[in-house]
C-alpha cells in the first residue's frame, strides 16, 4: 500500500518508505479527493479546483496531461491512486493510506491528543504554496478543521491527564491553540489552572500599562509584516520566543530546566500586549541553523535564549531588530533549590520580561514601521560581520536602502558608520575619510535615538581611529551604562581599551563579551588577541587568532606573536599571509594612523613586526 503525507512536506511513498515522482499537482488533488465525503469529483469539478483562474478549455487541457502522467506512473507501479473515468475521477482508498486518518482514529484520548498534536505541528500542506484561490481557501479550511479536532482531543483527554507527560502534553496542545487564536479565552484558562503552571490568580495583564490589545496570530502578523511603508498597524503586538535551554557539557537537569521554560511561557500567555511563540515553533528555531533568516521570517521582535551549566541556567533577552542583550542573570538549578525556586524565578522572569518590553515598545514599533527598511537593514546585518571589503561594502550598499526607504531610522545610520570604520581597518591604509564618514553617520544615529546604545558605540570606536581616545573611552562607557549586556558594545569598549593602553581591562571586557555572545564574531577574538598580545601573553594571542573563522584580518598580529616567542617559521608563514592580502603594507605609515594612548604599545607592536618580516 502506498502512503500519502500532508503535513509538512506533501510526499508519496511505497511500502518500503521510497519516495514516489508523482506530479506535485496529482498529491494535491489525491489529498483533496481523500477531504471529500465521495472521495469523488466530476473532471470538471477537478479541473476547477487545480485551475480555477484559467479559461475552461485550458483547465480542461492541463488536466488531461496532467492525467497523461498519472497513467505512466500507474503503469510502473502496479498500483494506481485514482481510478479515471470519461467523466469523473476516484480515489482509490484501498491503495493508500493518508496521514489525515490519524485525525479520527479511535484511541485512547491522551493517545490521540498526541497524535494530532504530532500532525499540526507539521502545518498540513505545509510544502504546497497555493496556486489558485479554490486552493488557498481548501487548505485554509481544513487547517481550522484540523484546530477544531484537536481542540475538542485537548478538553476530551482532560480528565485523563496524570503525569508530568501527560500535562505537558495537554499545555503543549493549548499553546498551539493559543497561538494561532488569542481570543480563545477557556484555552487561556485551562493553561492557567493546569498543575505546575506557576500562574497568580486572576489575569496578569492587570500589571501591564496600556490597553489590552489582542494578539495576532502568526499568519495575520505576516500579513502586517509586509504593509507598504507608512500603513503599519498600532495593532502589530512585538511577538516573544523562548528557546529551550542549550546544554553546555553533560550536565544534569536540561528535562527539568526545559519545563521551567514551557511554564514561563504558559505564564506569558496571560499577557495581553505580547504575543507568544508556542513551545514546539521555539524549539524548530532553536535547531535551526539559520536561525536569524527565520526569526525574521516570524516577525519576531525578542528572543529569551537560554544555556544550561554546571554553574546553572543563563538566560539572556535579546532585542531581534539590533541584536542587544536588554537583560541577563543566571539561575541555579541544583535540585534541592528547584522545586521551591521554580515559580520564583519563572515569576522573575515574566515580570523582567515585560518591564523590558516596555522600555523598548517605542524604539520596537519605530523599526516596524517601515518593513522595507528593516528588510534591508537585516541583509546588511547578515553581511556586516564578516570582515572582508566585498561584505562591508555589500552591507553597506543596504543600510543605505534601509535610509532611502525611511531617514530617520537610527540602526541603520549606526551600522553605516560600522562599515566605514570597518573599511579603515581591513584596507588598513589610514583613509581619514572613512573615519569622518563614521563619524557623521553615528552622530545621526544618536539625534534620531539619544537612548541606543549603538549609536554612542559607533561614535566612540569612530573616535578612537580618529585618535581622540578619551572620547572614544567616554562614548563607550556611556553605551555600556545605557545597555549593560550588549556584547557588541562591550567587546567595542574593550577594543577602545587596549587602545587606551589599558589591556588588562580590555582583556577582562571581551572575556565577558565572549561569555554573553559565546558563538561570537571574529571581531571579538582579534580583539582579544590584541588585548593578549600587550599583555605580552603571545600564545594566547595566537590562540584566540587561531579561534576565528576567518583569521584573514588578525594575520598581522599572529605574525607579530610569533616573532615575539622566536618562532619565525610561523611567524614567516603569517606574515606572507598578510602581504598577499595587502602587499603595500607600510609599518611605519600604520603606526603614524594607529591610535595608541602610550608610547610603549607602538614600541612594542613596532618590534614585533619588524621582527615578522614586515
Amino acid at each position: 500500500m502506498l502512503y500519502l503525507q500532508t503535513f509538512g512536506d506533501l510526499r508519496l511513498t511505497d511500502a518500503n518508505g521510497n519516495s514516489i515522482r508523482y506530479p506535485a499537482k496529482g498529491l494535491v488533488m489525491v489529498a483533496y479527493l481523500f477531504t471529500r465525503k465521495t472521495r469523488e469529483l466530476s473532471r470538471h469539478e477537478v479541473a476547477e479546483f487545480l485551475w480555477t483562474e484559467a479559461e475552461t478549455e485550458l483547465s480542461g487541457l492541463n488536466l488531461r496531461k496532467l492525467i497523461s502522467r498519472i497513467r505512466q506512473i500507474d503503469e510502473s507501479t502496479n498500483e494506481p491512486l485514482l481510478h479515471i473515468a470519461a467523466s469523473s475521477i476516484r480515489l482509490r482508498t484501498e491503495a493508500v493510506a493518508v496521514d489525515l486518518e490519524a485525525l479520527d482514529s479511535a484511541k485512547p484520548p491522551l493517545e490521540q491528543l498526541r497524535a494530532i498534536s504530532g500532525l499540526l505541528q507539521r502545518d498540513f500542506m505545509g510544502s504546497v504554496k497555493p496556486a489558485t484561490r479554490s486552493i488557498d481557501s481548501w487548505i485554509t479550511g481544513e487547517r481550522r478543521n484540523h484546530r477544531l479536532k484537536l481542540r475538542e482531543a485537548l478538553f476530551g483527554a482532560l480528565p485523563h491527564a496524570q503525569s508530568n507527560d501527560d500535562h505537558r502534553a495537554i499545555s503543549g496542545a493549548g499553546l498551539y491553540l493559543l497561538e494561532k487564536d488569542p481570543d480563545d479565552e477557556e484555552i487561556r484558562e485551562m493553561l492557567r489552572r493546569l498543575p505546575g503552571a506557576n500562574l497568580a490568580d486572576g489575569d496578569r495583564s492587570e500589571r501591564v500599562s496600556g490597553p489590552k490589545i489582542h494578539a495576532l496570530p502568526l499568519s495575520e502578523q505576516d500579513r502586517l509584516v509586509r504593509l507598504e511603508p507608512g500603513k503599519s498597524s498600532p495593532s502589530v503586538l512585538p511577538r516573544v520566543v523562548l528557546l529551550p535551554p542549550i546544554p553546555q557539557g553533560h550536565v544534569p537537569g536540561l528535562a527539568i530546566a526545559n519545563a521551567l521554560i514551557e511554564d514561563v511561557t504558559i505564564e506569558l500567555c496571560a499577557l495581553r500586549n505580547i504575543s507568544i511563540v508556542a513551545p514546539h515553533t521555539a524549539e524548530q528555531i532553536r535547531r535551526d541553523s539559520d536561525k536569524a533568516q527565520v526569526v525574521a521570517r516570524h516577525s519576531i521582535s525578542y528572543l529569551l535564549e537560554t544555556r544550561l551549566s554546571a554553574e546553572g541556567l543563563y538566560a539572556q533577552l535579546i532585542y531581534f531588530p539590533t541584536d542587544e542583550v536588554i537583560w541577563a542573570t543566571r539561575f541555579t538549578m541544583t535540585s534541592d533549590a528547584l522545586p521551591t525556586q521554580r515559580r520564583l524565578i519563572a515569576q522573575r522572569l515574566t515580570s523582567s520580561l515585560v518591564q523590558e518590553l516596555a522600555k523598548n515598545e517605542q524604539a520596537r514599533l519605530n523599526i516596524e514601521a517601515d518593513p522595507q527598511a528593516y528588510h534591508s537593514y537585516l541583509v546588511g546585518a547578515s553581511l556586516v560581520g564578516k570582515l572582508t571589503l566585498p561584505h562591508i561594502r555589500r552591507a553597506r550598499t543596504a543600510f543605505k536602502e534601509a535610509l532611502r526607504h525611511n531617514p530617520n531610522f537610527s540602526p541603520a545610520f549606526a551600522a553605516l558608520a560600522r562599515t566605514y570604520t570597518s573599511e579603515w581597518l581591513v584596507t588598513a591604509q589610514g583613509n581619514e575619510e572613512l573615519l569622518r564618514l563614521a563619524e557623521t553617520n553615528a552622530v545621526k544615529a544618536i539625534e534620531g535615538d539619544s537612548e541606543f546604545a549603538g549609536g554612542h558605540r559607533e561614535l566612540g570606536v569612530a573616535k578612537l581611529y580618529l585618535g581622540d581616545v578619551d572620547h572614544s573611552v567616554s562614548a563607550l562607557s556611556l553605551a555600556e551604562e545605557l545597555s549593560p549586556h550588549f556584547a557588541d558594545v562591550i567587546y567595542s569598549h574593550a577594543d577602545t581599551l587596549v587602545h587606551a593602553s589599558r589591556p588588562g581591562e580590555a582583556l577582562s571586557k571581551i572575556t565577558r563579551a565572549i561569555s554573553l555572545n559565546p558563538i561570537s564574531p571574529d571581531a571579538y577574538f582579534w580583539c582579544a588577541a590584541g588585548a593578549s598580545y600587550f599583555l605580552e601573553q603571545y600564545e594566547d594571542a595566537i590562540g584566540y587568532v587561531e579561534l576565528m573563522k576567518d583569521k584573514a584580518p588578525a594575520h598581522r598580529i599572529a605574525a607579530a606573536s610569533c616573532a615575539m616567542m622566536g618562532d619565525r617559521k610561523r611567524a614567516q608563514f603569517y606574515r606572507q599571509r598578510a602581504a598577499t592580502l595587502n602587499p603595500v603594507f607600510d609599518v611605519e605609515k600604520w603606526l603614524s594612523v594607529v591610535p595608541f594612548k602610550e608610547q610603549w604599545q607602538k614600541d612594542l607592536y613596532r618590534e614585533g613586526l619588524l621582527k615578522a618580516g614586515f
